[in-house]
Parts: C-alpha cells; sequence; structure tokens
C-alpha cells in the first residue's frame, strides 16, 4: 500500500469569519413564525455535519446556516435561491438540469450531503423535508472525504418528533402559473415511536417559453426511542421530476449576452428535457455509551436513473444572426451504498480537555452513463445552423436550418461515450479538539481514504482503473478573550482524483496523474453580540495543485499552481425583537497559472464582491415586511476572459399577515425593480436569463 503523505503549505494570514445560527423555534404555535437565534450549535439534536457538537463560536473555519423558517420567509424553492443570500459562493448554471455551486471560485456539482451523507448525483434538489442548510467553506476533506476542495453543502432533513403530532401545510402559486404544495405531518405512534412524512408536488413554469415540468417527492421517516441511551432514525426518500432544459443565451461580438435575444429560447419544445427517479434509503443510530461517549452509525442507500437531453447555442453569430446548435442525450444509473460509524468522547490527559472524533467509512458506488450526440441529416454532424428567431425552427427533432433546408436530427447514431465505472472507497479520521487553556483551543485531525476505482469504456472494451491513497491534514487553532469572542486560523488540505466529480474522466494519460491537491488557510474572528445577533469576517488563501503531463517530456509532470485569495463578512441574527437581519459580503480575488507562469487571467465564475441583505420586520404582532437585494460584481464567464457575465442588483420584499396564529398568508416579490439581469452561465453561449417581476402568493398553516 502506498500512502502520499499531503503537502504542507506554509503561510501566514489574518482574518475574520462568522457563522451565526439562526433556526425556527419549536416553541407552541404562537411563537414558532419567530426567526430566532436559539443554539450555538449546527443543529438542536447535535448530530452535526461536523460530526461534533462543537459550538458554532469554537469551530474555525466558515460557514453559514439556513433554517427552514429563512427558507420559507424568503420563498426559496432551489439551492440557487440559498447560494443568492451566502457570502463566498455563487450559481453556476449546471447546463440546466442540475445544481452546480462555485464556492469559493471552485465550481462544484458533486460537494453535497444529506444530514453529513454524500449526494453526488446530478440532479436539483428540494427543499421540502429540511430542517435546515448548512454551508461550509474551505476544503472539507478530513470530515467529507475526496472533493469539497472550495466547500460542501449539507442538507438537515425533518426527523420524527416523539410525543408530538402536528400537521403543517403550504400551498402557493406564482404570477407565471407555476403551483406547489408541500405537507408535513407527525404522528406519535407510541411514547418510544413517531412518524413523520413529508411531501411535495410542484407544478413548473416561468418566463421562458416552454418551461414546464412536474416534481414530485415523499420522504416518510420513523424515529425510534431504544431505551435511555439510543435513538433510531429510519427514511425512505421517492423524487420522481421532469422539466424542460433551458441553457440560455448566446453571447456578442461584444463577449456580453445579446440583451435582444433575451425571449429565445435556443432548443427544442420537445426534446429539451430532465428525467429523474430516486430512490434513497437512509438509517442513522445514535448511541450514548456513557457520559463522555457517544457513538453514530449511518447507512444509506440510493438508486438513481436520470436522462436527460438537449439542444443548446454553440457558436453565434451577429451579423447574419446565425446560431449554430448542438446536442445529446445523456442517460446515468447510479446506485450508492454509504455505510460510516463515528465516537465522540470527552477526556482530560492532566490540565487538557479532549473531544476526540474518530470515524470509519466506506462508499460503494456503481455509475453507468452513455451519451449519444445529436446527428442532422443535413450537415450530417452533430452540429446545425438556424436564425435566431423566436421560436427556433425546431420541434421534435425537425426543423428549417439557416439555408432553408428541412432537417432531422437522431439521437441514436452519433455514440459519445458509455461506460460503466465501479468506485469503492475506504476512509478512517481523528480529530482532537484541545482545550489548552479556558482561552485556547487546538483542533488538529487528519483523514485518511483510499479512492479506487474502475471504468470500463464499453465501445472500446478497454478497461482503465487507478488507485488513489491520500491523506488530509486539518489543523487549527482558537483563541477567545471572552466568552461571546473567538478568533481562529486553521489550515486544511483537499484533494479530487482525476476522474473527476463524476466518476467519467479516467481517458488519455488521466489514469497516470495524481489527484488535483487544495489547500485553504483561513483566519477570523466570531463574535456573538448577544445569543441573537452574531458577526463573522475572514480572510483565506485557496492553492490547487494539478500535476500534468510535461509538454518537454513526457515521462515526467509539471505541477501547475493556481490560487484565489478573498474576505468574507456577514451579521446576522436578531437587531431587535422586531427586526432580523441577514447581511453577508465577499471579496474575491485569483489568477489562473499555467506551465510557463502566471497567465494575467481571472478564473471563470470569480466574482470580485457580492453583497447581499436581507431585512424582515414585524410591524405588528400579525403584520410582517420584508426587503432585500443580492449583488453580483461583473465575471467572466470563460478562463479566456472573453465573455463577461455582467453584474447586477435584485431587489426583493415580502409581507405577511397571520389571519389566526395558525394560518399565515404570504406575498413575495421577486426582481421588485423589473431589472434585466443574467445570474450565471455555463459557457460563452449559454447564459441564463434571470427572471422579470414576479409575485407569489403562499398560504402556510398548522392543524
Amino acid at each position: 500500500m502506498h500512502l502520499r503523505a499531503s503537502r504542507l503549505f506554509a503561510a501566514t494570514a489574518l482574518s475574520l469569519s462568522l457563522a451565526p445560527l439562526v433556526q425556527a423555534e419549536n416553541a407552541d404555535a404562537a411563537d414558532r413564525e419567530t426567526v430566532v437565534v436559539t443554539s450555538t450549535y449546527l443543529y438542536s439534536d447535535q448530530v452535526t455535519a461536523l460530526r461534533s457538537p462543537t459550538p458554532i463560536i469554537d469551530v474555525p473555519q466558515s460557514l453559514s446556516v439556513v433554517s427552514a423558517e429563512q427558507i420559507a420567509e424568503q420563498a426559496f424553492d432551489s439551492i440557487g435561491d440559498i447560494i443568492a443570500y451566502t457570502p463566498g459562493v455563487s450559481t453556476s448554471q449546471g447546463e440546466g438540469h442540475r445544481d452546480a455551486v462555485v464556492f469559493r471560485g471552485v465550481r462544484s456539482t458533486a460537494d453535497f450531503f444529506v444530514d453529513g451523507v454524500r449526494d453526488d448525483v446530478q440532479y436539483y434538489r428540494p427543499l421540502y423535508n429540511l430542517e435546515q442548510v448548512e454551508i461550509l467553506r474551505g476544503p472539507n476533506a478530513l470530515l467529507f472525504g475526496r472533493g469539497g476542495t472550495g466547500g460542501v453543502l449539507n442538507r438537515v432533513t425533518k426527523k420524527g418528533q416523539l410525543g408530538d403530532q402536528f400537521t403543517d401545510y403550504r400551498t402557493s402559486i406564482d404570477s407565471f402559473g407555476a403551483f406547489d404544495v408541500q405537507l408535513d405531518t407527525n404522528l406519535p405512534v407510541s411514547d418510544s415511536a413517531a412518524l413523520r412524512i413529508n411531501g411535495f408536488y410542484e407544478s413548473l413554469a416561468n418566463h421562458r417559453d416552454f418551461h414546464d415540468g412536474d416534481r414530485f417527492g415523499v420522504n416518510p421517516t420513523g424515529r425510534f426511542s431504544l431505551g435511555a441511551s439510543s435513538t433510531l432514525d429510519l427514511s425512505y426518500e421517492f423524487i420522481d421530476y421532469q422539466h424542460f432544459i433551458d441553457r440560455g443565451i448566446p453571447t456578442g461580438a461584444d463577449g456580453r449576452p445579446v440583451e435582444a435575444l433575451k425571449d429565445v429560447v435556443f432548443g427544442d419544445a420537445e426534446l429539451n428535457t430532465a428525467e429523474l427517479e430516486a430512490h434513497v434509503l437512509r438509517a442513522n443510530l445514535q448511541h450514548q455509551f456513557s457520559d463522555n461517549l457517544k457513538g453514530v452509525f449511518s447507512a444509506s442507500y440510493g438508486d438513481y436513473d436520470k436522462l436527460y437531453q438537449n439542444f443548446y447555442a454553440s457558436a453565434y453569430n451577429p451579423a447574419t444572426n446565425i446560431v449554430t446548435l448542438d446536442g445529446y442525450l445523456d442517460t446515468t444509473q447510479r446506485q450508492n451504498l454509504v455505510l460510516s460509524g463515528s465516537l465522540v468522547g470527552e477526556f482530560t490527559t492532566g490540565p487538557f480537555g479532549h473531544t476526540v472524533v474518530s470515524g470509519i467509512e466506506y462508499i460503494d458506488t456503481t455509475n453507468n452513463n452513455d451519451r449519444f450526440n445529436s446527428f442532422f441529416d443535413q450537415s450530417a454532424d452533430d452540429t446545425e445552423t438556424f436564425f435566431a428567431n423566436r421560436p427556433i425552427a425546431l420541434f421534435n427533432g425537425v426543423g428549417v436550418n439557416a439555408n432553408g433546408a428541412v432537417t432531422t436530427n437522431d439521437f441514436t447514431v452519433d455514440l459519445n461515450d458509455d461506460t460503466a465505472a465501479e468506485v469503492e472507497v475506504y476512509s478512517a479520521f481523528i480529530q482532537d479538539e484541545i482545550e489548552l487553556s479556558p482561552n485556547f483551543d487546538l483542533v488538529i485531525g487528519a483523514r485518511f481514504d483510499s479512492f479506487d476505482i474502475s471504468v470500463l469504456n464499453v465501445p472500446a472494451n478497454d478497461v482503465r482503473s487507478r488507485k488513489d491513497e491520500e491523506i488530509s491534514p486539518r489543523l487549527g487553532l482558537v483563541y477567545k478573550p471572552q466568552e461571546n469572542i473567538s478568533v481562529y486560523a486553521s489550515y486544511s488540505e483537499s484533494f479530487l482524483p482525476r476522474s473527476g466529480e463524476q466518476f467519467t474522466d479516467i481517458n488519455g494519460a488521466n489514469n497516470q496523474l495524481d489527484p488535483d491537491t487544495f489547500s485553504n488557510l483561513e483566519a477570523g474572528v466570531k463574535l456573538n453580540f448577544t445569543q441573537r445577533l452574531s458577526f463573522t469576517a475572514s480572510i483565506f488563501e485557496i492553492e490547487q495543485s494539478s500535476p500534468q503531463v510535461s509538454d518537454s517530456d513526457p515521462s515526467t509532470l509539471d505541477v501547475i499552481d493556481s490560487q484565489i485569495t478573498g474576505f468574507e463578512a456577514q451579521l446576522q441574527g436578531q437587531l431587535t425583537d422586531q427586526w432580523y437581519l441577514s447581511a453577508g459580503y465577499s471579496n474575491l480575488d485569483g489568477e489562473q497559472v499555467s506551465r510557463t507562469g502566471p497567465t494575467g487571467l481571472c478564473p471563470r465564475e470569480l466574482p470580485e464582491h457580492m453583497f447581499s441583505l436581507w431585512n424582515a420586520y414585524e410591524v405588528t404582532d400579525r403584520f410582517g415586511l420584508g426587503l432585500g437585494l443580492s449583488y453580483q460584481d461583473d465575471t467572466f464567464i470563460d478562463n479566456g476572459n472573453n465573455a463577461i457575465l455582467p453584474g447586477y442588483t435584485r431587489v426583493d420584499a415580502s409581507a405577511y399577515y397571520d389571519i389566526n396564529e395558525d394560518f399565515r398568508v404570504q406575498l413575495n416579490v421577486e426582481n421588485l425593480t423589473d431589472e434585466i439581469y443574467f445570474p450565471h452561465a455555463h459557457s460563452t453561449h449559454q447564459v441564463s436569463v434571470g427572471a422579470p417581476i414576479n409575485a407569489r402568493l403562499t398560504l402556510r398553516g398548522r392543524f
């Protein structure tokens, strides 16, 4: 077994960082609509994404927590909505069929987790069954393994509540005609068991032509008290959705989105579609061995069947108004098995107190993927040209091209790839939070990962495999001059195998290359003004090292380093009993580095400035208003810095009225100023068009 010790990068920095916890009180019906900061932990049952019940103020890294109540008050219905109000992170288009988050300038489609368990399939994640969303920034390999290079996003699901009976419901409709229904019911089965069922249905529509579809999900869970020391949670989730894929509009000669084309959909009204069916089983057992030792054991199995097919703009000629369309049909079948166990122990050695978290994890993944390129009979190729008119002259694969000829597409002719991947991962980690004195804590730990992948290229009957064994260290120091203030510094590393996030990229010489490695140096301060109001700010540096086959000598490697530096700040909580505020700012800077050195080019999707603000004010005991904005600076769409995503400011507002203590009417208005804006992109000619002013009416209640 070959162990490659991770390279430590020495540097110094000074920073400020925040992560207050805002969550809804688990109080009676009269109080439950109030958003307050009630706990120092990531969530109340202390089975946290950090594996141990560490107070937020003692965590030596930046993170943000968004509660279910915040999600409801701001009418968020996607991960992208949450990201827009979170500092240091932004969204990417994800080709119109998946969540894609840019954590501190590092784009990811796989660094997603549910209750701390990996959830790396590419799809749009629903929010209907969540207690809160946790966004941890910086490399997080020690607790989460491979990836997590710029950050991770963890969704905390609702669990059964012993001894409580309630039914919460929500229904809404917006000005585009989209509507949804959500139900959350908890039933006590006995003194030691409870059943909780969350479900939703959503009918999709928006401002773009052809956008339709629906989503359905149901998540029954059971909680069982197995005596005074053990709790078992069982869960099954079924998700089914179908929706239109819209990959936006092209850029013009100036490299900016062509506003004149903002109403044109560059796709096929029938064939641009994504479909997903998922079955996920989860089990979590917590056992208190003693007052000082707790165990958490979990198992998760997911079966995912996904199809997406689409046409999109790959080139555009402004002089002739002719667009080139490309396309493909892609299917994925994935089965994920994740088994993990961890122990949290507290003890002392001499004058030092210890909280030790140790654990093991096993992951077995089977992934089958195939892709067929589009094939047009007139061009005998995967691309075809059309006039950029509304609508594009293509329907159900048949259209009139720019030459006036009828052209027909066939998604069964041109096979791009067909792969079958087997992935097996063994991991072990240990972390010790050492109380050196009443004012100083030291966090030190490491994780070992053995990542073994084999990929069969079906058409060529060629098998490529690679095994990577990596150690990911973490070191942090926390100084607390007083209980409500902490100053910290931390260093951590992560890695990403060359097979990529979705296991399809072992080709060419990639199976001979070591993983990309990422190091993060961060420092900051956290300040709790009160139990309900916190401030944080941080500075950080992320360095990526990427081994590449040398141009001059193919038998040797070049190691190419790139850096991203940044600053984040966030203020969150209750300014007064009536006024809740969440404000965040980030500043990011980076440069691409090639074999010959710094290029002077900025990494794609790295806005220099981002700012968000949300105010919620209780005018009376029954009536409240909300007002917020999100701002994103100009950023580059491509690494060549030839295409620009223009900066924008979007203003949102809300109002609610409580008819009684169990029934609320709520109105949310998005893009109050009706600004034309482009929130994200995938590549040069695939720029998403933001929605004009629109409103959503929501009814929320409990019985």
